[in-house]
């Protein structure tokens, strides 16, 4: 076992998302010990987020293509053009967050899932 499996894997998502279950079943099938947090059900709160964006820029992190975005009042669209509005907005409606966020001993490696990037993590 490589140190990168031994690593403290997280995905966060949603589970009913095709994408966080392409991913949970790419990680399984490699033998990828990792911890699922559903952030619709468990939540996600500002400190992770603002961790998060200093990693990753706000228009990797924020779906804007989703219908939950699309969904969305003009006003509250144009709130979430900073940092504080976006992180306001995806603790209320995480479903506004992209998926999945890998984060491999607390730091943010992906944001979405293709099979390469994962490949070249794992």
């Amino acid at each position: 076992m490589t140190a990168a499996h031994s690593a403290r894997v997280v995905v966060h998502g949603i589970p009913n998302c095709d994408t966080v279950k392409k991913a949970r079943v790419w990680l399984e099938s490699h033998g990828v010990d990792f911890a699922f947090h559903d952030y619709k059900k468990a939540g996600i709160d500002a400190a992770t987020l603002k961790h998060w964006l200093r990693e990753v820029p706000l228009d990797t992190l924020l779906n804007r293509r989703g219908t939950t975005w699309r969904a969305l009042p003009d006003d509250v669209k144009a709130g979430a053009s900073d940092e504080a509005g976006a992180i306001a907005l995806m603790i209320e409606k995480p479903s506004v967050i992209k998926r999945p966020v890998l984060v491999v001993d607390g730091a943010v490696k992906a944001v979405g899932f293709t099979a390469d990037e994962y490949a070249s993590l794992f």
